[in-house]
């Protein structure tokens, strides 16, 4: 069942600290991922176990694990900060039976060195609104960390309120950071970075390793997979919230589910967070916010790159002049997809922007505007008080759009086919999650939080029930601001 190992305890101890995770008093099962398990190779029978759950509050430790906080630093709203694990702990990498390894880490497991005078601990609802966006993710064919569990402490959190505490097993990749990166630069110098540029290759870019310059290698390899994961969100009206350096997973999954969230009327300047003043991190600035994280990175690799610092510096800018044109192409290829045109060129790039257009100047649900599109009744029903199919200026859109279709190969079935399938019927939308985030925490009523999985987990697909999960929220049930858990 357990098969675990922890490459990354063997780095220099000077990228992490031994650390056990703090027992809890009464834990009790909130939220469990069979289909998760299944992929680590563990048994069904474990996630109902005494076993499971100890682990899971962190009051066991699973056979062969080596507990670990791991050190990294970062740029918070453009700011330099030596940070750390502060309230979790790496238990190891599960190696699955299919050769996968993946790390599996505890969230809210109490306080280790890089707490910061912080109590280490973590509130239900934080760590439900985790499960539920990474589940979301999943189900879009977005790469994300998962949760395995979500597990009540019995103990209490005080925050700005006080609420029940929880512990929450996520599963990536690996937990390998931008601001891992800069942390190993500021506090270890060019051969700490080297040691973890190595590390990260073996683990994630294995041929990156045959290159004439693997470090080089190395950096394009990630530009790629950021360009690609921002340019996904984008098309999903996702907003992260709290892109900071240290929030910028290397093996391009997304990581760490604060005040994230998706949009429902698409306004490109949209921001949710509460701490995000000057929307630094807009739904708009996020490609441009990317970049420039990714610059931060290239910058810890700049020895490995050159001898001669020009060159590096050089050889550095190229790269990173890439992404642009890596994050445009993923976007319009994307975007095009979601418009029914399967072969989508920059003479596109036009028609998909008037498009998103129409959409900011009538306000209209974004989600639900795209899924229309293709005449999918569950979306129409929820736009008949939207004015964007009644004007002059989205007949004349139309038009051109149909005309463009009419020009690629294949019917318009192919194409209905094409845009339902990029198209999601259910995101999770702000208030739907709060209404299961508070039922769990005011009253301990876990069914709206499963019935809203549920449909996450397949959001393209018509289900029994979905219909409410498409509706935009009324006025009233608006969510103006998410919150950062800790």
């Amino acid at each position: 069942m357990w098969n675990l190992d922890n490459s990354y305890a063997r780095l220099n101890p000077g990228l992490f600290a031994h650390q056990l995770p703090t027992p809890v008093a009464e834990p009790h099962w909130v939220l469990r991922n069979p289909a998760l398990a299944d992929i680590l190779g563990l048994d069904p029978a474990t996630l109902h176990s005494d076993e499971l759950l100890a682990i899971c509050a962190g009051n066991a430790l699973p056979p062969g694990s080596e507990p670990l906080a791991q050190a990294y630093a970062g740029h918070q709203f453009g700011n330099f900060t030596i940070l750390g694990d502060g309230r979790a702990v790496l238990l190891g990498e599960q190696l699955t039976p299919d050769g996968q390894r993946i790390d599996l880490q505890l969230k809210g497991s109490g306080p280790t060195p890089f707490s910061r005078r912080g109590d280490g601990r973590a509130g239900l609802g934080p760590m439900l609104r985790e499960f539920i966006i990474s589940e979301a993710l999943h189900g879009l064919g977005i790469p994300a960390t998962r949760s395995l569990a979500v597990v009540a402490t019995g103990e209490p959190v005080y925050r700005q309120q006080v609420e029940p505490g929880a512990v929450l097993l996520r599963t990536a990749a690996s937990h390998l950071r931008v601001g891992t990166f800069e942390y190993a630069h500021h506090q270890g110098g060019v051969e700490r970075v080297r040691e973890l540029a190595d590390y990260c290759i073996n683990r994630h870019y294995p041929d990156c390793a045959q290159a004439d310059n693997p470090y080089l290698a190395l950096l394009r390899a990630v530009i790629q997979r950021q360009a690609e994961l921002i340019a996904n969100w984008m098309q999903v009206g996702f907003i992260h919230g709290v892109m900071n350096t240290d929030n910028m997973s290397l093996c391009g999954e997304s990581i760490d589910f604060g005040p994230c969230a998706f949009m429902d009327e698409y306004a490109s300047n949209t921001v949710f967070s509460s701490i995000d003043q000057h929307g630094r991190y807009a739904y708009a600035n996020q490609p441009a916010i990317g970049q420039w994280n990714l610059a931060r990175f290239a910058e810890t690799l700049l020895p490995l790159l050159a001898e001669d610092q020009k060159n590096a510096i050089s050889l550095a800018q190229q790269a990173l002049g890439d992404y642009v044109d890596n994050y445009q192409k993923a976007w319009l290829q994307g975007m095009g997809c979601k418009l029914g045109l399967a072969d989508a060129t920059e003479s596109d790039r036009r028609l998909i922007d008037d498009w998103l257009k129409l959409l900011e100047q009538e306000k209209a649900d974004f989600t639900n505007s795209f899924r229309a599109l293709s005449g999918d009744p569950a979306s129409l029903a929820q736009l008949p008080t939207q004015p964007l199919f009644q004007q002059p200026a989205f007949t004349q859109w139309q038009q051109r759009w149909q005309a463009r279709l009419n020009d690629q190969h294949g019917d318009q079935t192919t194409a209905v086919a094409l845009m339902q399938a990029h198209n999601p019927q259910v995101i999770a939308r702000n208030h739907q999650v709060e209404h299961a985030l508070q039922a769990a925490v005011q009253f301990g009523e876990l069914q709206p939080c499963e019935q809203l999985l549920s449909h996450l987990r397949q959001p393209y697909a018509c289900s029994p029930g979905m219909a409410d999960y498409c509706r935009p929220p009324e006025p009233s049930e608006r969510v103006l601001q998410t919150f950062c858990g800790t």
